[in-house]
Protein backbone atom coordinates (compact mmCIF):
# COMPACT_ATOMS: atom_id res chain seq x y z
CA UNK A 1 0.00 0.00 0.00
CA UNK A 2 1.52 3.38 -1.00
CA UNK A 3 2.17 5.94 1.96
CA UNK A 4 -0.10 8.88 1.85
CA UNK A 5 2.27 11.74 1.72
CA UNK A 6 3.20 14.16 4.59
CA UNK A 7 2.93 18.01 4.35
CA UNK A 8 5.82 19.29 6.33
CA UNK A 9 5.18 21.72 9.16
CA UNK A 10 5.16 25.49 8.29
CA UNK A 11 7.38 27.90 10.35
CA UNK A 12 6.81 31.67 9.82
CA UNK A 13 8.11 33.72 12.73
CA UNK A 14 8.33 36.93 11.21
CA UNK A 15 8.29 40.53 12.46
CA UNK A 16 5.12 41.13 10.43
CA UNK A 17 3.59 37.10 10.13
CA UNK A 18 0.80 38.21 13.01
CA UNK A 19 -0.81 41.00 10.98
CA UNK A 20 0.20 39.53 7.32
CA UNK A 21 -1.74 36.03 8.52
CA UNK A 22 -4.79 38.33 9.37
CA UNK A 23 -4.48 40.28 6.21
CA UNK A 24 -4.39 37.14 4.02
CA UNK A 25 -7.12 35.51 5.70
CA UNK A 26 -9.62 38.25 5.12
CA UNK A 27 -8.41 38.50 1.50
CA UNK A 28 -8.83 34.80 0.79
CA UNK A 29 -12.80 34.99 2.30
CA UNK A 30 -13.32 38.11 -0.04
CA UNK A 31 -11.70 36.86 -2.92
CA UNK A 32 -13.83 36.53 -6.19
CA UNK A 33 -14.96 32.88 -6.78
CA UNK A 34 -13.39 32.80 -10.22
CA UNK A 35 -10.21 33.17 -8.65
CA UNK A 36 -7.77 29.95 -8.04
CA UNK A 37 -4.35 29.58 -6.63
CA UNK A 38 -2.82 29.12 -10.20
CA UNK A 39 -4.04 32.87 -10.75
CA UNK A 40 -2.28 33.99 -8.11
CA UNK A 41 1.14 32.25 -8.35
CA UNK A 42 1.28 33.12 -11.93
CA UNK A 43 0.29 36.65 -10.65
CA UNK A 44 3.66 36.27 -8.57
CA UNK A 45 5.89 35.35 -11.34
CA UNK A 46 4.33 38.11 -13.76
CA UNK A 47 4.91 40.73 -11.00
CA UNK A 48 8.43 39.74 -10.28
CA UNK A 49 9.20 39.85 -13.99
CA UNK A 50 7.38 43.54 -14.25
CA UNK A 51 9.90 44.54 -11.24
CA UNK A 52 12.79 43.33 -13.20
CA UNK A 53 11.79 45.24 -16.27
CA UNK A 54 11.09 48.32 -14.54
CA UNK A 55 14.56 48.29 -12.79
CA UNK A 56 15.68 48.39 -16.20
CA UNK A 57 13.25 51.22 -17.71
CA UNK A 58 13.84 52.97 -14.41
CA UNK A 59 17.94 53.76 -16.10
CA UNK A 60 16.00 56.24 -18.26
CA UNK A 61 13.05 57.06 -16.28
CA UNK A 62 12.44 57.11 -12.71
CA UNK A 63 8.91 56.46 -13.13
CA UNK A 64 10.46 53.33 -13.47
CA UNK A 65 10.63 52.82 -9.67
CA UNK A 66 7.08 53.20 -8.41
CA UNK A 67 6.45 50.93 -11.23
CA UNK A 68 8.82 48.64 -9.15
CA UNK A 69 7.10 49.31 -5.93
CA UNK A 70 3.66 48.53 -7.81
CA UNK A 71 5.18 44.79 -8.68
CA UNK A 72 6.57 44.28 -5.50
CA UNK A 73 2.47 44.58 -3.81
CA UNK A 74 1.04 42.64 -6.40
CA UNK A 75 3.99 39.75 -5.72
CA UNK A 76 3.29 39.47 -2.36
CA UNK A 77 -0.33 39.30 -3.04
CA UNK A 78 0.07 36.67 -5.37
CA UNK A 79 3.18 34.48 -3.66
CA UNK A 80 1.55 35.08 -0.42
CA UNK A 81 -2.29 34.34 -0.60
CA UNK A 82 -1.99 31.39 -3.10
CA UNK A 83 -1.72 29.01 -0.45
CA UNK A 84 -3.83 30.84 1.82
CA UNK A 85 -6.50 30.98 -0.95
CA UNK A 86 -6.49 26.95 -1.21
CA UNK A 87 -6.42 26.37 2.50
CA UNK A 88 -9.20 28.27 3.12
CA UNK A 89 -11.55 26.69 0.57
CA UNK A 90 -10.11 23.22 1.18
CA UNK A 91 -8.77 22.96 -2.54
CA UNK A 92 -5.09 22.24 -1.32
CA UNK A 93 -2.79 20.25 -3.48
CA UNK A 94 0.69 20.36 -1.28
CA UNK A 95 2.92 18.52 -3.58
CA UNK A 96 2.08 20.60 -6.79
CA UNK A 97 1.69 23.99 -4.72
CA UNK A 98 5.25 23.40 -3.18
CA UNK A 99 7.14 22.47 -6.32
CA UNK A 100 5.35 24.95 -8.77
CA UNK A 101 5.53 27.91 -5.59
CA UNK A 102 9.12 27.24 -5.29
CA UNK A 103 10.48 26.86 -9.67
CA UNK A 104 8.33 30.51 -9.30
CA UNK A 105 10.38 31.80 -6.62
CA UNK A 106 13.54 30.77 -8.54
CA UNK A 107 12.44 32.33 -11.73
CA UNK A 108 11.44 35.94 -10.15
CA UNK A 109 14.57 35.57 -8.12
CA UNK A 110 16.56 35.71 -11.99
CA UNK A 111 13.76 38.18 -13.47
CA UNK A 112 14.37 40.45 -10.62
CA UNK A 113 18.45 40.83 -10.30
CA UNK A 114 18.72 40.45 -13.82
CA UNK A 115 16.67 43.40 -14.13
CA UNK A 116 18.55 45.31 -11.49
CA UNK A 117 21.82 44.37 -13.09
CA UNK A 118 20.37 45.79 -16.27
CA UNK A 119 19.27 49.21 -14.58
CA UNK A 120 23.16 50.23 -13.46
CA UNK A 121 22.00 50.32 -9.79
CA UNK A 122 23.53 47.53 -9.04
CA UNK A 123 26.09 45.83 -10.29
CA UNK A 124 26.04 42.48 -11.99
CA UNK A 125 28.85 40.48 -10.10
CA UNK A 126 26.79 42.00 -6.63
CA UNK A 127 23.54 40.73 -8.56
CA UNK A 128 24.85 37.83 -9.23
CA UNK A 129 26.00 37.16 -6.04
CA UNK A 130 23.21 38.01 -4.66
CA UNK A 131 20.98 35.32 -6.81
CA UNK A 132 23.95 32.74 -5.89
CA UNK A 133 23.58 33.22 -2.01
CA UNK A 134 19.64 33.27 -2.50
CA UNK A 135 19.89 29.88 -4.22
CA UNK A 136 21.76 28.19 -2.00
CA UNK A 137 19.86 29.58 0.48
CA UNK A 138 16.68 28.37 -1.04
CA UNK A 139 18.47 24.67 -1.19
CA UNK A 140 19.36 24.25 2.11
CA UNK A 141 15.06 25.29 3.07
CA UNK A 142 14.59 22.51 0.58
CA UNK A 143 16.52 19.43 1.41
CA UNK A 144 15.67 20.63 5.47
CA UNK A 145 11.48 20.55 4.47
CA UNK A 146 12.42 16.89 3.14
CA UNK A 147 14.90 15.69 5.99
CA UNK A 148 13.17 17.02 8.63
CA UNK A 149 9.55 17.58 8.14
CA UNK A 150 9.56 21.31 8.72
CA UNK A 151 9.56 24.23 5.74
CA UNK A 152 11.24 27.41 7.43
CA UNK A 153 9.55 30.65 5.84
CA UNK A 154 11.82 32.65 7.86
CA UNK A 155 15.08 33.52 9.14
CA UNK A 156 15.58 35.67 12.43
CA UNK A 157 12.39 37.50 11.83
CA UNK A 158 12.97 38.11 8.36
CA UNK A 159 10.53 36.51 5.87
CA UNK A 160 10.00 37.84 1.93
CA UNK A 161 7.61 40.27 3.18
CA UNK A 162 10.10 42.23 4.96
CA UNK A 163 12.35 41.91 2.16
CA UNK A 164 9.87 43.59 -0.14
CA UNK A 165 9.84 46.52 1.88
CA UNK A 166 12.99 47.09 2.40
CA UNK A 167 13.44 46.53 -1.42
CA UNK A 168 10.72 49.08 -1.69
CA UNK A 169 11.63 51.38 0.46
CA UNK A 170 15.50 51.01 -1.46
CA UNK A 171 13.81 52.01 -4.55
CA UNK A 172 12.15 55.53 -3.13
CA UNK A 173 16.10 56.39 -1.79
CA UNK A 174 17.46 56.05 -5.72
CA UNK A 175 14.80 58.61 -6.59
CA UNK A 176 17.01 61.05 -4.44
CA UNK A 177 20.40 59.69 -4.87
CA UNK A 178 21.49 55.83 -6.35
CA UNK A 179 24.60 56.19 -4.83
CA UNK A 180 26.23 56.33 -0.84
CA UNK A 181 28.95 57.49 1.07
CA UNK A 182 30.81 54.66 3.06
CA UNK A 183 34.46 54.98 4.85
CA UNK A 184 34.95 58.20 2.53
CA UNK A 185 34.24 56.67 -0.61
CA UNK A 186 31.27 56.74 -2.86
CA UNK A 187 29.28 53.43 -3.82
CA UNK A 188 26.14 52.49 -5.03
CA UNK A 189 23.54 52.64 -2.88
CA UNK A 190 22.41 49.14 -3.94
CA UNK A 191 25.42 47.36 -4.40
CA UNK A 192 25.46 48.26 -0.32
CA UNK A 193 22.41 46.67 0.45
CA UNK A 194 23.61 43.36 -1.68
CA UNK A 195 26.67 43.11 0.16
CA UNK A 196 24.12 43.10 3.21
CA UNK A 197 22.31 40.50 2.05
CA UNK A 198 25.04 38.57 0.74
CA UNK A 199 26.64 38.41 4.00
CA UNK A 200 23.48 38.35 5.78
CA UNK A 201 22.20 35.08 3.62
CA UNK A 202 25.19 33.45 3.99
CA UNK A 203 25.75 33.78 7.58
CA UNK A 204 21.77 32.13 7.16
CA UNK A 205 23.37 29.48 5.58
CA UNK A 206 26.36 28.52 6.97
CA UNK A 207 23.88 28.58 10.56
CA UNK A 208 21.23 26.44 9.43
CA UNK A 209 22.89 23.70 7.69
CA UNK A 210 25.43 23.52 10.73
CA UNK A 211 22.20 23.44 12.81
CA UNK A 212 20.18 20.77 10.63
CA UNK A 213 23.53 18.35 9.67
CA UNK A 214 24.21 18.38 13.86
CA UNK A 215 20.43 17.01 14.15
CA UNK A 216 20.32 14.60 11.61
CA UNK A 217 23.53 12.78 12.79
CA UNK A 218 22.50 12.95 16.02
CA UNK A 219 18.81 11.48 14.51
CA UNK A 220 20.44 8.38 12.75
CA UNK A 221 23.71 8.08 14.99
CA UNK A 222 25.45 4.71 13.86
CA UNK A 223 25.95 2.57 16.94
Amino acid sequence: MKAAFQEAKREQQSFLAPIEKRCLLWLANHAPGWMNSDHLTALGLIALLGAGLSYWWAKSNPVGLFAVIVCLALNWLGDSLDGTLARVRNRQRPRYGFYVDHIVDALGAVFLLGGLALSGFMSERIALGLLIAYLMLSIEVYLATYTLGTFQISFWKFSPTELRILLAIGSLALLRNPNAHLAGTSWLLFDIGGAAGIAGMSIMFVVAAASHTRRLYNAERLG
